[in-house]
């Protein structure tokens, strides 16, 4: 029997029956879930799907050497394509396919991709939003589909921090700010949501998912904290809705040269361990993706490149060293997240407990929603929505080329070139124009990051300090805002310590007039930005 794109199966009549028989014999107690389950193995055949509807057809052959995985353990297909691996204890299980390179699982309606089949015999328990139906016992064969796709050496992919609507008109504001700008615009292969793709409620995920789709490829998605349910009774039914929507929380795939691996580090707390205002979850993995994770990059060349996904920072984890242990060794080895509402390239070394000797590079990725969607609304009715580091919001698209990843930071609904703000007075009286700070927030700058200035395009250029302040230009948007709580848009953030902050002077002994600052500075990548701000000298 095989799976269609969905990743549920369209049951005969028989099958059904066969089904409802065995639930029944679940509810009387005749079948013990957690004896059966550790008894039981499921198999099947991973094809290409020649025709692209989904199911094995005559003639469709088996592929050999696919990686199938439980969430637990990772086996290769036969020279038939066949596969077979154990239901986890517990008898709740999730089987997928680790879609090797050249080839692409079927797409759902929403570009999502369906590479996942989740035996849950009864099904979710009551949840305030819906889980996942009874699957009765599993069926005879789990089929997995791949159609063959040519993937390119070098690549592009777009990644989403935290674009988190709330509500309908907060997905509005995601199409006008985000998704417009990406229709037919993109040579992107794919893209990502690094989770908190809604904001509790997960009825949002549907109209949420069909505004991604317009951008129209592929996308891949992230666990995040306010992707859980809340209301799950155990860590088993925590996932139940993602998992219905979009597969499971942690998983992996290959695209071109590179090994993508996205991590679930929502760890549910259950409800007798949340003593003294303990959240519902910790950024952790457990013990089970830790082992999967040791197992998958087992099978993973040491020198092909890795890139990490998760919702939480790598280095605001819990258990973060168990996961360093595991990529050291790896010369080509990245990681990225979202959750913070602020962008940074952070770079972990010894004293993060980071062992190599060579910087691992983990990404906080800007975010789709900015600070939540905040601020005051501008013409079109979005809120400005700034970042706590005073950077806007967007999202990053990141080029993947020899080994090699390329991090570019585009905000939403302005040109690529726009990548740092200017802050100095409109005008400033001759006489101090040597004492007059001015600050640039180079976007998607780092510690590496070299800003200079000079005045009017003559002279030598200034080298800028880098600086761990608050963003002058927010803190300035936020005190015109004031704590007026009857404001008809949520207020911004208080701006952060900024990480990619930078300050200097002006020359001194500038003659009146108006004149203009130059300020040039290497983002991450060592791309040089220019940018140019009109000062008055009285």
């Amino acid at each position: 029997m095989s799976l269609p794109p969905s990743g549920f199966l369209q049951p005969s009549r028989v099958e059904l029956l066969r089904r409802g028989a065995g639930l029944l014999a679940l509810m009387l107690g005749l079948v013990d879930v957690r004896t059966a389950g550790a008894a039981q193995k499921a198999s099947g055949v991973v094809f290409e799907d020649s025709n692209g509807n989904g199911i094995r057809d005559a003639g469709e052959p088996g592929l050999p050497g696919v990686r199938v995985s439980n969430q637990r353990n990772i086996v290769r297909t036969d020279a038939g394509g066949r596969w077979t691996l154990p239901v986890l204890e517990g008898g709740e299980t999730t089987f997928f396919v680790i879609k090797p390179r050249g080839y692409a699982p079927p797409l759902g309606p929403h570009q999502l991709p369906r590479f996942s089949y989740t035996y849950k015999p009864s099904g979710s328990p009551n949840l305030k939003f819906p889980g996942l139906p009874p699957t009765g016992p599993l069926p005879a064969s789990v089929d997995f589909a791949l159609q063959s796709r040519r993937e390119p050496e070098v690549f592009q992919a777009i990644f989403f921090g935290d674009t988190q609507p709330r509500d309908l008109r907060e997905v509005d504001y995601f199409k006008h700010d985000l998704v417009e700008e990406l229709i037919g615009q993109t040579n992107a292969s794919f893209g990502v949501t690094l989770g908190d793709i809604v904001f509790d409620d997960l009825s949002i995920m549907e109209p949420h998912n069909a505004a991604v789709a317009l951008i129209g490829i592929p996308w891949w998605n992230v666990i995040g904290n306010h992707d859980i349910n809340t209301d799950a009774p155990s860590a088993a039914d925590a996932d139940d809705t993602f998992n219905r929507v979009y597969g499971p929380a942690y998983y992996s795939f290959d695209y071109g040269p590179v090994h993508f691996v996205a991590l679930d580090n929502i760890l549910w707390v259950p409800p007798a361990d949340r003593a003294g205002g303990t959240k519902v979850w910790k950024p952790a993995l457990d013990a089970r993706q830790l082992a999967w994770l040791a197992e998958d990059l087992k099978s993973v060349p040491e020198r092909q490149p890795v890139m990490l996904m998760m919702h939480v920072p790598l280095n605001d984890m819990t258990n973060r060293t168990e996961v360093y242990r595991l990529i050291e060794r790896r010369p080509f080895c990245l990681s990225v997240a979202g959750h913070t509402h602020w962008h940074e390239h952070r770079f972990l070394r010894r004293e993060d407990g980071w062992l190599a000797p060579v910087p691992h590079h983990h990404i906080v990725n800007v975010t789709a929603c900015g600070s939540w969607w905040s601020g005051q609304p501008d013409e079109l009715g979005i809120p400005m929505t700034t970042m706590a580091c005073g950077a806007p919001n967007g999202y990053t698209v990141m080029t993947f080329r020899d080994g090699q990843v390329a991090v570019d930071f585009k905000a939403a609904r302005r040109p690529a070139s726009y990548q740092m703000n200017i802050v100095a007075p409109e005008s400033v009286a001759s006489a101090a124009t040597g004492t007059t700070p001015v600050y640039v927030n180079l976007f998607n700058g780092a510690e590496n990051s070299v800003v200079e200035l000079r005045l009017d395009n003559q002279g030598p250029w200034q080298r800028l300090e880098k600086v761990r302040e608050q963003d002058p230009m927010l803190l300035a948007q936020r005190t015109r805002e004031g704590t007026n709580a009857v404001a008809p848009w949520r207020l911004l953030p208080n701006p952060i310590l900024s990480p990619h902050l930078w300050k200097g002077w002006m020359p001194a002994q500038v003659a009146p007039g108006v004149h203009y600052l130059c300020v040039q500075g290497r983002d991450v990548n060592g791309t040089l930005h220019p940018a140019v701000r009109a000062i008055t000298v009285e």
